[in-house]
């Protein structure tokens, strides 16, 4: 079964780290893609921009503003789309995560949401 995993960070607070701080962070995120390449979890890692716009019905129409869509401090930064037998297999992964480990310290956090079989094919 997939799972995506969405990585939540604190923008403000990513962007106080220095270019080392970031690089080193970067580098983690690397290693943890490539553990889960090499165990036959990953299907696809990427990193967002910040950047973004919302698109919601207004008046009957779509309408674009700027993003990101929840009104929330935290916004997703990354996206991980793993492969795993069951829930908890997929909980014990996205737990390996940096974002896991560093939340306090940069607002981040670890989103798991199973992929709806069938609804798209």
């Amino acid at each position: 079964m997939r799972y995506l995993v969405l990585a939540y960070g604190d923008r403000s607070k990513m962007e106080k780290l220095t270019k080392e701080q970031f690089a080193a962070l970067v580098a983690r995120c690397k290693v943890h893609d490539e553990e889960l390449k090499r165990s036959g979890h990953l299907v696809s890692a990427d990193s967002l921009e910040w950047d973004c716009v919302a698109i919601r019905p207004r008046g009957g129409k779509p309408t674009v503003t700027d993003g990101p869509y929840a009104e929330l401090r935290e916004q997703v930064g990354g996206l991980i789309l793993i492969e795993a037998r069951d829930l908890n297999e997929a909980v014990r992964i996205a737990s390996l995560h940096p974002a896991a480990h560093l939340g306090e310290e940069l607002g981040w956090g670890i989103e798991l949401r199973p992929i709806a079989a069938g609804c798209h094919q």
